[in-house]
């Protein structure tokens, strides 16, 4: 059965994070992704340890699977004028360069227009094409710049990054839907768009509630560590091994939870009996709480409250969280074969099900300039 994205061509001239998870994406669901690197190579092919079996860095293999890759110099004009040609054949390009690089070459969407005007061209920036086109787009400054540092951490600690890129993620995911939004207009009109996203704008939509919160009372959250500003309890909470993550978000499981540490008495306790009068005596109820709950360990308290409908657990490590995905039944990893060694590998299987046309994995990510026949075959023309 063909995949929703077949017989779509995609020039990824995009590198690092944020553009690469953004092609893998189109790749998983048949879209044909063209990595088109310098010679220096994608930043993250570097970015080691960790490595896999194989040496290669575990950043880069995460976002480039199902790819061709070729080495292509933009002030070569031979390179040049074959990768013109490779675009005037595609569906869609992705690129994260600086604003106003790709000019340079004649690589940027006005450009290309004429050449392509059924392209769908993503541009994907730190922070949009204006005052703020010449700062630099790391995932750490838009998280610190952006709100989120501000609102991560201990309320007396120092703010602190999410233990991931997760802008870069959030932007990937909003270019993909852009692509694919683009694409539906381009089947109606028979004409390509360009598709803005930049870092700074994806992270303050992704903020949602807290940014919201902040335009309709003109006062932003503070650091609140593990709580949450509208609903308690919802946090982490001391037990015998370390801690255990407790998200009541009703009062039905909060009298629930009440019975399960052996005091019914605070559903009705007029300082907990609502949610609101629960978030403005968080203080007390932690106290409660954790005067129960430091009795035994995570795993006692995440199998007791859940059984009886609270909805808790404790912290996993990752490898931990891959294993009780698993036994969900949830297929979190993928098994991919090389197709010139024959040899598997495994990695998180894209997050996206479909029930006809699911997300196949068909190549692991390429070496660098590993098809660069592809590239040679034009510039020979």
């Amino acid at each position: 059965m063909s995949q929703p994205l077949e017989g779509v061509k995609v020039i990824d001239l995009s590198r690092i994070l944020a553009g690469p998870l953004c092609t893998m994406t189109l790749a998983d669901f048949g879209a044909e992704v063209l990595k088109v690197e310098n010679g220096a190579g994608d930043e993250t092919r570097s970015w080691k340890p960790p490595v896999n079996a194989q040496g290669i860095s575990t950043y880069y293999w995460s976002v480039n699977r199902n790819k061709q890759a070729i080495i292509a110099d933009f002030a070569d004009a031979t390179d040049l004028q074959a990768l013109r040609e490779l675009i005037r054949d595609a569906d869609v390009l992705v690129e994260n360069f600086r604003p106003g690089v790709l000019a340079k070459f004649g690589l940027d969407y006005q450009s290309l227009l004429e050449l392509n005007p059924k392209l769908v061209y993503c541009s994907i920036s730190g922070f949009g094409e204006k005052q703020g086109a010449a700062l630099p787009g790391f995932d750490l400054l838009v998280q610190a710049v952006g709100g989120l540092m501000s609102i991560t951490g201990e309320p007396e600690g120092t703010p602190s990054k999410v233990g991931v890129a997760l802008v870069d993620v959030l932007a990937a995911q909003n270019a993909v839907t852009g692509i694919l939004l683009a694409l539906r207009e381009r089947d109606a009109s028979g004409q390509g768009q360009r598709v803005s996203v930049n870092l700074l704008h994806s992270l303050l939509a992704g903020l949602t509630n807290q940014s919201s919160s902040t335009l309709a009372t003109g006062k932003s959250p503070a650091r609140m560590g593990n709580a949450h500003p509208s609903i308690a309890p919802y946090e982490t909470f001391a037990v015998q091994d370390g801690v255990v993550a407790i998200a009541v978000g009703n009062d039905r499981q909060f009298a629930a939870l009440a019975r399960e540490l052996g005091q019914p008495e605070l559903a009705d306790d007029p300082r907990f009996s609502t949610n609101s009068a629960r978030v403005a005596h968080r203080q007390d109820l932690k106290a409660i709480i954790e005067a129960a709950t430091a009795q035994d360990t995570a795993v006692h308290w995440a199998q007791t409250l859940m059984s009886a409908g609270v909805p808790a657990g404790k912290v996993n490590s990752i490898a931990e969280a891959i294993e009780f995905s698993k036994e969900l039944g949830l297929d979190p990893v993928a098994i991919i074969t090389d197709p010139a060694t024959g040899e598997t590998t495994e990695q998180i299987a894209s997050p996206i099900g479909l029930s006809r046309t699911s997300a196949k994995y068909r190549s692991i990510p390429p070496a660098h300039g590993q098809h660069q026949e592809l590239l040679n075959t034009l510039a020979n023309q």
